[in-house]
């Protein structure tokens, strides 16, 4: 089994388009105002995004997007407006983090973890 895609939830498709496009998604698919779909630039991931009448309560979605370039990344991403919540740092769990918020809400978190994402030295065998 393979992870194909993760949707989220939206109140407004359309500003959401403009986030992810800014993120660095590539978008394959545009059914506004209810629906869109990007694919991750590497691996074979996509990514899509619906909208929704009400947004989940709580912490709500957690997306995760690896980049090897985190800290270029994040200051190109500032350059083009983006705001973070917290600016790449080394985590106790061996992966450098940087965290903002999409349009929605959703918690996104660049990071780079290298072997460390599937292997850390606490990997169960």
């Amino acid at each position: 089994m393979n992870l194909n895609q993760v949707t989220v939830p939206s109140i407004d498709v359309e500003n959401s388009i403009s986030f992810y496009k800014k993120l660095g998604l590539r978008l394959i698919v545009e059914a506004l105002p209810h629906y869109a779909r990007f694919e991750c630039i590497e691996g074979n991931a996509t990514f899509s995004i619906h909208q929704v009448e009400t947004l989940p309560k709580g912490d709500g979605v957690y997306i995760y997007f690896e980049t090897e370039k985190l800290d270029q990344e994040v200051d190109r991403l500032i350059a083009e407006g983006i705001q973070f919540d917290h600016l790449p740092k080394d985590q106790t769990w061996l992966w450098r983090e940087a965290r903002l918020k999409d349009p929605d809400d959703n918690q996104i978190i660049l990071y780079f973890a290298g072997d460390n994402r599937k292997n850390p030295p606490w990997r169960v065998e």
